[in-house]
C-alpha cells in the first residue's frame, strides 16, 4: 500500500480540484458575490509580497521544481528507490499546486461576466453591427497612428518598459475612481517582465495566481505592449477568462490619457472584430469584410501586421468580440442616435414664429 499512498494522495487532490470547479460552475451567481473580492484582496498582497524582487518569482520556483525532480531521479537510481512510489509523490507535489491554484484563483473562471461590472448592456450583434463597430476601432485607430512616435522606417519605437508598467495603472485608476468600476480595484502594481522570454515564442503575457505576479513578454511589438500589460494586471485582479481580460485591457487603455496607450487599446478592439469579420462563412459577412478591408491601410496595416507576426496566428475571443461591438453600441451608436434625435424640431401649430405656420395660412392661389 506505501507505494500507492501518493498516487491515492494525488488523486483525492485531483478530485477536490474538480470539485470546487464543478461547483463554481453549477453556482455561478453564488460565487461570484463573494469569491471575486476575496481573491483580488489576496493577489494584492501576494503581488506586495512578490514586488520585493524585480524578477518573477514563480519562474525561479519553477526551475528550483525542475531541478528538484532531476535531483530526485538520481537519488532514487543510487539509492534504489522504487521508481512507482517516487512517480506517484511527483503527482502529489503537482496535484498540491493545481488544487490550490483552483482554489486560491481559478473558479474566477466561472464567475459572472465583466459587462456586469462595467454596466454594459449586452445582446446579440448582427453582422453590420460587427462591420460598424470593427470600422469605427478602425477609425480610432487611424486617427491616432499618426501621433505615435515613430523612427526613421516608420516603425514604432519601443518605448521604456519600466515607465510604460508604470503608466499602466493611470487607466484602472480612472475607471475605479471616476468611472466607479468596483471590479478595476486591485493590485497597481507594474507588472514584470518574463525572464527567458524566448522560450515563449509569441506568448504575450504570463499572471501565475500562486504569487501574484502578472508578467509580460518584452518582445512584444510596440505597438501592443500597453495593451499586454494592462491584459495581465486585468488577470492579476481576478479577471480570469481570456475574453474578459481582453475587453478590460481595452479599456484601461483607453482610459489612458498616454496616446501609445490608446492607440494599442484601439488597434487590439479592431484587430479582434477585423479577425471575427474574416470568420464569417456568409455572403453577408465575407461582404462586410471586404467593405472593412478597404479601410484598412497606411500605418495601422503595417503595425497591425509587425503584432500579427509575432503572436502567430493567435484565434480572436468570441467573448471579447460580443463585449467590443455591445461597448460600441452603448457608447457610441445609441448616443449618437439620441442626438440626432434631440435635433428634429417638432412642429407646433401655435408658434406663429414657425415658417411652416406661414406656409398654411397664406391663401391659395
Amino acid at each position: 500500500m506505501k507505494y500507492w499512498r501518493g498516487y491515492l494522495i494525488a488523486g483525492i487532490l485531483a478530485v477536490a480540484a474538480w470539485a470546487l470547479n464543478q461547483f463554481a460552475a453549477a453556482h455561478t451567481q453564488l460565487v461570484d458575490m463573494v469569491y471575486p473580492y476575496m481573491t483580488r484582496v489576496l493577489q494584492t498582497s501576494l503581488a506586495q509580497w512578490s514586488g520585493g524582487v524585480e524578477f518573477c518569482l514563480w519562474q525561479l520556483l519553477l526551475l528550483l521544481g525542475i531541478v528538484g525532480v532531476l535531483v530526485s531521479v538520481v537519488l532514487m537510481v543510487v539509492l534504489r528507490w522504487n521508481p512507482i512510489q517516487w512517480f506517484g509523490w511527483v503527482l502529489t507535489a503537482v496535484a498540491v499546486v493545481h488544487v490550490l491554484n483552483v482554489g486560491l484563483y481559478g473558479m474566477n473562471e466561472h464567475s459572472g461576466s465583466i459587462a456586469q461590472d462595467v454596466r454594459l448592456q449586452t445582446t446579440d450583434y448582427s453582422v453590420s453591427a460587427l462591420e460598424d463597430a470593427a470600422s469605427f476601432y478602425l477609425g480610432q485607430a487611424m486617427e491616432l497612428s499618426s501621433q505615435i512616435t515613430r523612427d526613421s522606417s516608420g516603425n514604432p519605437k519601443d518605448a521604456d518598459f519600466e515607465k510604460m508598467a508604470q503608466q499602466a495603472a493611470d487607466g484602472f485608476k480612472t475607471l475605479t475612481y471616476e468611472k466607479h468600476y468596483a471590479v478595476f480595484a486591485g493590485s497597481l502594481l507594474p507588472v514584470k517582465q518574463l525572464s527567458w522570454s524566448g522560450l515563449y515564442g509569441g506568448v504575450t503575457g504570463k499572471t501565475v495566481a500562486l504569487t501574484g505576479e502578472a508578467a509580460v513578454n518584452p518582445d512584444v511589438p510596440a505597438v501592443g505592449m500597453p495593451f499586454a500589460i494592462c491584459k495581465e494586471m486585468a488577470h492579476r485582479m481576478s479577471i480570469a477568462r481570456d475574453g474578459d481580460a481582453n475587453f478590460a485591457a481595452f479599456m484601461a487603455c483607453t482610459a489612458n490619457e498616454d496616446t501609445k496607450f490608446v492607440y494599442s487599446g484601439y488597434l487590439m478592439a479592431f484587430r479582434e472584430c477585423y479577425h471575427a469579420l474574416a470568420s464569417l462563412d456568409s455572403a453577408n459577412g465575407k461582404a462586410a469584410f471586404k467593405r472593412v478591408e478597404k479601410l484598412l491601410s497606411g500605418r495601422v496595416e503595417s503595425d497591425l501586421q509587425t503584432y500579427n507576426d509575432f503572436v502567430g496566428n493567435t484565434e480572436f475571443s468570441d467573448d471579447s468580440v460580443f463585449l467590443l461591438v455591445n461597448w460600441h453600441i452603448q457608447t457610441v451608436v445609441i448616443p449618437s442616435q439620441e442626438e440626432e434625435a434631440d435635433k428634429v424640431v417638432l412642429f407646433d401649430p401655435l408658434d406663429e414664429t414657425d415658417e411652416r405656420i406661414a406656409d398654411l395660412l397664406r391663401p391659395a392661389e
